[in-house]
């Protein structure tokens, strides 16, 4: 990784013991831990800050918005001295934040965990940072953890705070670490408002706008991850000019097209990313983004890094989950074997099936039978493991709907797609903006839609619909889907192009059965996103054990059930 932080609870001949000082560009000491940094835009607005003065020892790494005249370090020590922990609940950005202030040392998450931290005890002091497979090297014994191995096989993600291995957890959801504990925070609580003390869509404009302006300013060219959908739109709206917006796809698909419209409508340079085969590439550098319990696949401009030419790169994920209630229910009507959506959200949600369908579980009929995966046994899991994260929600959540947009801000199955992007380039995660979380936390679901979405927009700038979504032609969520029914169903019509490239024709024109599956024929039948995931385990694993040959092929054995396992199982190294 080119942007770490690393960090043991121990002194620093500890600390050096278990990792190379000189890979990192800062190390600080404290009495209680030593925590190493790797940031090149360390120093830059808004990025990482280091302080140690007499008030203690902070580092803020990742994306923090600063106060002017003090770097954001310093300022929460300050805080911390004024309001004691409320001081977290005032950051605002994507971040990881540690403070040792003389009484105990302690590392925090922001309020939706946007950057993850992996941490273990298994070298006899507990070890921590932002890349799981670095600190899952310092297992001397690493076991698999069957249960999300199989979390990761049917849903594309684990759930809670479970990694492939035994012994290496995450900091728990707007949580902290100590020495010896871990708990969660209460930044992250659903609060819903009436609307008439709160107006949701003219609070959303007004917050988008001022969740940009916060992020502009950064030295060298500005580029945008641009789509033809809504969501990148705003940010050209409210940014006071990009260089540069990509589009991935053919240069003569609709989405192409419509993207280049769109960026000629707000002056900035069009540049096409074009769909080859190294759109999966499964090499160990893409891989180690997905930190072992996330699937690659989201990250659709991994074939395409030499072809972005910027210093700073924008985009626009979580808007859907976050102001478009992308994984809440709608109510919908089944006719001739497809579901066609009504007015409002569904009264009685199955939570669990619902939201396996989201995070990627694959269904009923999508498995051969017999087969080493069954769809019977995939919805039976759904509920069980699905059920159980929905449950939990209601610590935090109020109804069944908030609770089901918890469970997937938690999990956030796209977060490789960012990690990548922030390794790579200094990258701006608007989405997280304080007053843009607070926005979702205080408007009631049914107003978390597409209506509220696009009246903000307009709100924002009153021609930034004048290019329809080339599979949106209507402002109407209901008009658009019945639109793409009738075509699918109905002679003579086109339907809607996908944005993303065809994962499948790409897998089979590169022979990848035979690449990664050449001993494992009972794979070849399954789903091609199931198969990538198992190389994703496999390429992972492999990376921290050290071992290409042995470990990978046991690992594969166990995921396809050709070796039965019992929760301890060891990878040979």
């Amino acid at each position: 990784m080119q942007r770490e932080l690393f960090g043991v609870f121990g002194d620093r001949t500890t600390f050096d013991s278990l990792d190379d000082s000189d890979r990192f560009d800062t190390v600080v000491s404290t009495d209680e831990a030593t925590v190493g940094v790797k940031d090149a835009s360390q120093g830059l607005q808004n990025r990482t800050s280091v302080y140690t003065g007499g008030d203690g020892t902070c580092v803020l790494w990742g994306e923090v918005i600063e106060r002017a005249g003090v770097s954001a370090a310093e300022w929460l020590l300050d805080r911390l001295d004024a309001v004691g922990t409320d001081a977290f609940g005032e950051l605002n950005g994507s971040y990881l934040a540690f403070v040792d202030r003389g009484d105990g040392a302690t590392l925090v998450t922001d309020p939706v965990r946007s950057w993850e931290c992996y941490y273990t005890d298994a070298p006899g002091v507990r070890v921590f940072g932002s890349d799981a497979a670095r600190v899952a090297r310092t297992l001397d014994d690493p076991v698999l953890d069957r249960r999300a191995l199989s979390e990761f096989v049917h849903f594309g993600i684990t759930f809670g705070d479970r990694t492939p291995f035994e012994r290496l957890e995450r900091v728990p959801f707007d949580g902290y670490l100590t020495a010896d504990d871990t708990g969660a925070c209460r930044r992250f609580v659903y609060d819903p408002q009436p609307p008439a003390e709160f107006d949701y869509a003219q609070e959303l404009a007004d917050r988008l706008e001022r969740a940009v302006e916060r992020r502009v300013g950064l030295p060298g060219r500005d580029g945008l991850l641009l789509s033809a959908g809504y969501d990148s739109r705003v940010l050209l709206s409210a940014h006071p000019g990009f260089d540069v917006g990509y589009t991935l796809g053919d240069s003569a698909a609709d989405e192409v097209r419509v993207s280049r419209r769109i960026a000629a409508q707000y002056g900035i340079d069009h540049e096409t990313l074009p769909v080859t085969e190294d759109y999966l590439t499964l090499s160990p550098e893409v891989i180690q983004y997905t930190n072992g319990h996330r699937e690659s696949v989201h990250i659709h401009h991994r074939g395409n890094d030499d072809d972005i030419e910027v210093d700073n790169v924008y985009h626009g994920m979580l808007f859907d989950t976050l102001f478009r209630g992308y994984f809440l229910p709608d109510r919908t009507l089944d006719l001739f074997g497809r579901s066609l959506p009504l007015d409002g959200l569904d009264p009685n949600p199955d939570a669990p099936l619902h939201l396996a369908a989201k995070f990627g579980g694959l269904g009923s009929g999508a498995y051969p039978d017999p087969g080493p995966v069954s769809s019977t046994a995939t919805e039976a899991f759904a509920r069980e493991t699905i059920g159980g994260a929905y449950e939990r929600s209601f610590e935090r959540a109020d109804d069944p709907y908030n609770a089901i947009d918890l469970v997937a801000v938690r999990q956030k199955p796209t977060l490789p797609f960012r990690i990548h992007l922030a390794d790579r380039y200094v990258e701006s995660f608007v989405a997280v903006d304080r007053d843009l979380l607070e926005w979702h936390l205080k408007t009631p679901p049914e107003h978390r839609n597409l209506p509220t979405f696009l009246d903000a927009l307009e709100r924002v700038d009153p021609d930034i619909l004048f290019h329809d979504p080339p599979d949106r032609p209507h402002r109407s969520y209901r008009l658009n889907e019945i639109e793409r029914f009738l075509r699918a169903n109905l002679p003579g019509f086109r339907t809607f192009g996908s944005p993303w490239p065809d994962r499948d024709d790409l897998y089979a024109r590169r022979g990848l059965d035979r690449t990664l599956f050449a001993a494992h024929e009972r794979v070849h039948p399954l789903p091609t996103r199931i198969k990538l995931r198992l190389a994703d385990l496999h390429i992972w694993v492999d990376s921290v054990v050290g071992s290409s040959a042995t470990a990978g092929d046991e690992l594969l054995d166990v995921l396809v059930g050709e070796v039965p396992m019992d929760r301890g199982e060891r990878p040979s190294t």
